[in-house]
């Protein structure tokens, strides 16, 4: 994936003479040695990440953490002290005035937490405002409003001014003007925290909605954890303008840095997080198509299970063979199982969020295959692994669940004259 944005060893120290302050940084003095000193505030310390072209990169911490003036310093509306900020290959710490208006205005666009719409114009005229600066023509102008403004459910209230609005409806006004000037990069500002939590849910799926369409850059800043685990393919968390963790979700949820990370994913719903690969366990045993039920049988057998997974040559499933499928199959004489109709389970692809399979395995009397983009099978979930990945104080009451429903030695005929080669 590409690099559309590198940030490196970005210091903002806030003060009009910040030379004394970055050397007491570089010999090692802290935040608050520092303020005592000099007086001035350290609002970012040293922090360097990378964020990947058409990533959605949330920014988060507690209030004061410096999530907001590292989103600035990326368009330079905050100047940074120090540092590196690379866009497109081009460090922006050496843009000139005009330069930086040209970038602003074609690179970057803002979405803000308290909308910052223009009362005295429409719905239309505070959507196209950026393109009026740039000098577009109304036709074009107005041409991509009424595109965008569709595109986040506005579409008929193009002449409405802001107070006629209610909250929800007025960020979607500040999220279509930023869609409007096409710039790569979104920077987004605790854009949804003004909003209630029903509107505010709304507007995160609305984004998630649109970046499946225009695929954009966007760096968002929330204190919110479930809005960060819920928008972000990545997380970066802030403590006193440092950098702590950065990772996906997933790992930031598994396996917090430190204790206050840890603090902030207590009490996380991990069933949103977590995905069938994290739960599922190795598809054995299994067995191929070119088998027979007497392999079947013994396989079943040996596990102390009713039924076994189907594959052919290729690990792709094909089904399941019963027990009393297999008993009849012998029974007649069958030589191969792809001479025979298989059952069919439940199937999922390695990515599904395990909330979505917890209602699939309490209806299901199979465990839950779990296959890859190509079909292939590559685990399977079972009640034990969900219970034990949810709740891990407990995981020892769980982990020993078969994977299918247990057979007594008398249940399957030892009889196996016609007994073929097993997997």
């Amino acid at each position: 994936m590409a690099e559309k944005i590198v940030v490196s060893e970005l210091i903002k120290i806030f003060g009009n003479h910040p030379q004394h302050a970055l050397k007491m940084l570089k010999d090692g003095k802290n935040k608050d040695e520092i303020l005592k000193e000099t007086g001035y505030t350290v609002g970012v310390h040293n922090v360097s990440f990378t964020i990947n072209d058409g990533e959605i990169f949330v920014i988060m911490g507690l209030s004061g953490s410096g999530k907001s003036t590292i989103l600035r310093c990326l368009n330079r509306l905050i100047e940074p002290s120090a540092g590196k900020i690379i866009i497109d290959g081009v460090n922006i710490m050496d843009l000139k005035d005009k330069e930086l208006r040209n970038f602003r205005q074609s690179k970057t666009a803002m979405v803000f937490q308290q909308f910052a719409l223009l009362p005295h114009r429409t719905v239309l005229e505070n959507t196209v405002y950026g393109l009026e600066v740039q000098g577009i023509s109304k036709d074009q102008r107005e041409k991509k409003a009424f595109q965008t403004l569709d595109a986040v459910g506005l579409k008929g209230y193009e002449n409405q001014y802001p107070s006629q609005l209610s909250g929800g409806m007025k960020q979607r006004v500040g999220l279509a003007r930023a869609l409007t000037n096409d710039a790569d990069i979104l920077l987004m500002d605790e854009a949804f925290s003004a909003l209630d939590p029903l509107i505010r849910e709304e507007m995160q799926d609305e984004l998630l909605t649109l970046q499946e369409k225009v695929r954009k850059t966007i760096v968002f800043i929330t204190h919110d954890l479930n809005e960060a685990l819920k928008l972000g393919d990545r997380i970066a968390f802030l403590k006193d303008g440092a950098l702590v963790q950065i990772g996906t979700p997933e790992e930031i949820v598994k396996n917090p840095a430190n204790d206050y990370i840890a603090k902030f994913v207590k009490g996380v719903d991990k069933s949103k997080i977590l995905t069938a690969e994290d739960v599922m366990k190795k598809p054995q045993p299994h067995m191929l198509l070119r088998d027979g039920p007497n392999v079947a049988l013994r396989i079943m057998k040996q596990n102390g299970i009713s039924s076994v997974y189907v594959l052919d040559k290729q690990k792709h499933l094909k089904g399941i063979i019963t027990v009393d499928a297999a008993l009849e199959a012998r029974k007649a004489g069958v030589i191969s199982l792809s001479e025979i109709e298989l059952e069919q389970g439940p199937i999922v692809r390695e990515d599904t969020p395990v909330l979505d399979t917890i209602g699939i395995i309490v209806e299901s009397k199979y465990p839950i295959a779990v296959v890859n983009e190509e079909g292939k099978l590559v685990g399977i979930i079972v009640r034990g692994s969900v219970l034990s990945a949810l709740a891990p104080d407990n995981s020892d009451d769980v982990e020993n669940e078969q994977t299918s429903l247990p057979l007594s030695d008398t249940d399957i005929p030892t009889d196996h004259s016609n007994n073929q080669e097993g997997v």
